[in-house]
């Protein structure tokens, strides 16, 4: 229902959110604990999902409501059938998915512990390239009210990003773009897409990697890589998560666990959209963090997607 709502508001005028960056295909196996090496476990359960942060975000954003659209590369054969068939499922426009003659659709095998809540991923890339500046040359900017890049790319991504930011410059402030990047892997070439977007997800796991043992510690740290009046948000598990707003306060929000936690996949992504989701809609910093927290923790609760509002 909600997909086919945000799908009837598109139709109605209302500016989309585009969210740029990976679909694959997970292959979840669900087991009782984590295997030992060299043993032969039988599983719980087993399916196919489709993945990838950018396109994960699609899914929750449609799911809460808002017409959105994805982009990224796209190989040819079965798996990836099945994952645009899915994003179509859910009411996400792959318009901009960009087809690839070459490479193989990227393919995550996922084991996830039922006793511990925990996900183990592998990832074969498929030696698929990433959609480029020229690609994003085709995208109708007037049609979007928010962009989102997964960061990969760098630097076809920071190209991206100045036409943004120059289509911006020369529109009324009514009709600018907002944009949002998450750096979630702490690879050197990504950090300098930082200082593109407006509002920056950073992960535990970069904060980790620079020697922070907490959100708040994290923020403070590497708030002088985004450019002036960006917005820093940084999630840290059961922790709930921190944001470093445009004039320097520090707002905080506790996690929202489940009763039960099911499955952990995804649910970072799950937070970055409902974090944008808020904010593009005009709630305020403190509302979206809280309110992607909350999200969040009900994804945690729940196989998949479906049922997380």
């Amino acid at each position: 229902m909600a997909a086919g709502a945000a799908a009837r508001r598109d139709q109605g005028g209302e500016k989309r959110i585009l969210c740029v960056g990976l679909v694959c295909l997970d292959i979840i196996s669900v087991v009782e604990a984590y295997p030992a090496e060299d043993s032969d476990t039988r599983c719980v359960s087993q399916r196919w999902q489709r993945g990838g942060n950018a396109s994960n975000s699609c899914t929750v954003l449609s799911l809460l409501g808002a017409p959105c659209a994805f982009m990224g590369s796209l190989a040819a054969g079965h798996a990836a059938d099945f994952v645009l068939a899915d994003l179509r499922r859910y009411g996400v426009d792959v318009g901009h998915v960009v087809p690839q003659p070459g490479g193989c659709l990227p393919a995550s095998v996922v084991i996830a512990s039922a006793s511990r809540g925990t996900r183990t991923i592998l990832h074969a890339h498929g030696n698929l390239p990433d959609v480029t500046a020229r690609d994003f040359e085709r995208v109708d900017l007037s049609q979007y009210k928010w962009i989102h890049w997964e960061a990969r790319n760098a630097a076809e991504q920071a190209e991206m990003m100045r036409r943004v930011e120059r289509y911006n410059g020369a529109r009324p402030p009514a009709e600018r773009v907002r944009t949002s990047v998450e750096v979630e892997k702490p690879r050197e070439e990504l950090l300098p897409l930082m200082g593109l977007g407006h509002v920056v997800f950073i992960s535990k796991d970069l904060a980790q990697h620079f020697g922070y043992r907490s959100a708040p510690e994290a923020l403070r740290g590497l708030h002088s890589r985004v450019q002036p009046g960006a917005t820093l948000i940084c999630a840290w598990a059961e922790e709930g998560a921190d944001a470093l707003g445009p004039g320097g306060e520090l707002v905080h929000s506790d996690a929202f666990p489940p009763e039960t936690l099911v499955d952990t996949l995804g649910a970072g992504d799950t937070f970055n959209a409902a974090v944008i989701f808020a904010l593009s809609a005009g709630r305020s910093l403190q509302d979206a963090l809280t309110f992607g927290c909350r999200i969040a923790g009900r994804k945690c609760g729940i196989q998949g997607y479906d049922g997380i509002v």
